[in-house]
């Protein structure tokens, strides 16, 4: 009876973890910037609760020879700007949570999220 009882309590236990939604780790709110689309038409590129620890390639400039400008960091996480595509370059700013910004002369093609 005991090891009925053991087995059961076991059992619910396993199921448990397994109803527990996992909780994905991105950074919460909005990140923005400007660039130039191919009409030379100034446009805002927005990033909502983007994943943290990924770099994330600006996606509307990847393919163009352009980089993207004024970054606005209003997630809760810290955001690291680069100016290359692979977030490994030795140019790069990190923006405060919560209203980190840039100006136009701060260029990026990519952004990691801590």
């Amino acid at each position: 009876m005991r090891t009925r009882t053991a087995f059961l309590a076991m059992a619910s236990a396993v199921a448990l973890c397994f109803t527990i939604p996992a909780t994905a780790s991105a950074a919460e709110g909005e990140f923005t910037y400007r660039y130039y689309d191919e009409d030379e038409e100034l446009q805002v590129g927005t990033l909502v609760d983007p994943p943290s620890g990924e770099c994330i390639e600006i996606p509307e400039i990847a393919d163009w020879d352009v980089d993207a400008f004024r970054p606005r960091n209003n997630t809760d996480s810290t955001a690291v700007v680069f100016l290359d595509d692979d977030c490994k370059s030795d140019s790069y700013f990190s923006l405060r949570p919560n209203g980190g910004r840039g100006s136009d002369r701060l260029l990026l093609r990519s952004v990691i999220f801590s």
